[in-house]
């Protein structure tokens, strides 16, 4: 459903709840206008912080009790078992918990939010997954730790959100090949015929070792909606949020 007023997109599948934000219904000024949830892109942080309450009651949680993460565009995971409180969030791309009802987020701006969750196990896993983040192995680091935890590949559902298409995510020619030398089926080219990343495609090929399928992928591309952030058009800008977790 689109929450009328904050415009978030929730989906839930079998006791999985997986949640993506828009810019719309939050109180920042421009450049941030309006929804957004990054608190280190140099914001208000009075705005940010009325944001994500606004985003989390939209999604009935408590603001409180969400995991957030210091991205750094790496591989490191972190199992969580509940929030920081006033413990800094620790330089991780990726958060996975057995604890049902927590919720974990993910902050993008064009890299790709990647979700997993086994609602039998009661596991799940969030990750931002940058191009250096593919080429380290962020998502099969995540998919590891929750496997680790009891998760089964047959029973996760996987959703990637809102994030830069593989038709316009231009990079110089030497950086294809680098990422394509690593995940070759994250090649690509732009629509307008010059070297690209499809993080799309290289997500989807880390996950099939382990025997996970996308069951949704966000046919949204940041870069080309005026409703969504993105770093690669605007630099600066705000973040979007992508959220995970299951029924307690």
């Amino acid at each position: 459903m689109i929450a009328q007023q904050h415009r978030v997109l929730t989906k839930d599948t079998s006791g999985a709840h997986f949640a993506f934000t828009d810019r719309w219904g939050g109180v920042s000024a421009a450049p941030y206008a309006e929804l957004n949830l990054g608190g280190a892109v140099g914001d208000d942080p009075g705005a940010v912080r009325t944001n994500r309450e606004r985003a989390a009651a939209a999604l009935g949680l408590d603001p409180a009790a969400v995991v957030w993460m210091n991205q750094v565009h790496g591989r490191d995971v972190a199992v969580v078992d509940g929030p920081w409180g006033e413990r800094p969030a620790p330089r991780v791309d990726a958060v996975v918990t057995a604890r049902r009802g927590l919720a974990l987020a993910v902050l993008t701006a064009d890299c790709t939010p990647v979700l997993l969750a086994d609602p039998v196990a009661g596991v799940a896993g969030a990750a931002h997954a940058g191009r250096p983040g593919l080429v380290a192995g962020v998502v099969p680091a995540m998919a590891e730790a929750m496997l680790e935890l009891g998760a089964e590949p047959g029973r996760i559902v996987a959703h990637t959100g809102p994030a830069v298409c593989g038709r316009c995510y231009e990079v110089p020619e030497a950086m294809r090949d680098e990422v394509a030398a690593v995940v070759p089926e994250a090649w690509s080219t732009t629509s307008w015929g010059t070297p690209a990343v499809d993080m799309a495609a290289g997500i989807r090929a880390q996950l099939a070792p382990f025997g996970v399928e996308i069951r949704e992928h966000s046919h949204i591309c940041t870069r080309e909606s005026a409703d969504h952030f993105s770093y690669r058009r605007d630099r600066t800008t705000g973040r979007l949020a992508s959220y995970v977790w299951l029924d307690g």
